[in-house]
This record gives structure tokens, sequence and C-alpha cells, in this order.
């Protein structure tokens, strides 16, 4: 069970196969169009479930769950002061400081 407020990735299949451009190359008819997504959970769920999720802009998506406790494959992708896979206490202090320094969240 994922608890709600975790920063997770989600998968949304825009296009399905079959519904791609005709003029698209074959490879690329014969795969789904999928948007990944970034945010806060809205609600406990499970991995595979529909959720909605609340990204850094302030955008809510829906989308099914697939990954939890985001963060780069290996060190040298980022610095060594960052290398923590759950990222949510980052963007939580990212939110902060703009609500400091704008008077909210955006």
């Amino acid at each position: 069970m994922v608890q709600k407020g975790t920063w997770v990735r989600i998968k949304k299949i825009l296009l399905p196969v079959g519904q791609r451009a005709p003029q698209d190359p074959e490879d690329t008819r014969n795969t789904p169009l999928v948007m990944w997504t970034k945010g806060f959970l809205a609600a406990d769920a499970n991995l595979g479930d529909e959720v909605q999720v609340t990204t850094a802009a302030d955008r809510v998506e829906t989308g099914t769950l697939v990954e939890v406790g985001l963060g780069l494959r290996t060190p040298e992708e980022m610095p060594a002061v960052l290398n923590a896979r759950d990222r949510s206490e980052l963007v939580q202090i990212d939110r902060n400081y703009r609500a400091f320094l704008y008077g909210g969240d955006k």
C-alpha cells in the first residue's frame, strides 16, 4: 500500500495502437503513445491501481501507478548530496520556498 502524498510516477496511454496517424512510420504506429507523469498521490493505492496525482505544477492527472520513491538510477546522474531515492521531501521544500517568495504555490 502506497500512502497518500507520496511522490510517485504514473503511466497513461494517450493513443493506443491502431489510433496513431497513418503517416507515422510503421514501428511508431505499432507502439502506443504513452504519457509518464510524476506527482503526489491523491489517495492510498497499490501498484497497478488507477490513481490521481498532483504534479509539482499543480496539474491533476490520472493514470496507472507504476513507480514509488523515484530517484535517478545511478549516483553519476546526480550529486552525492541528493542521493536519496524518495525525492518527495525536496519537492515539498520547493513548494514551501515558492510560497515564501511569491505568496503561493506557483
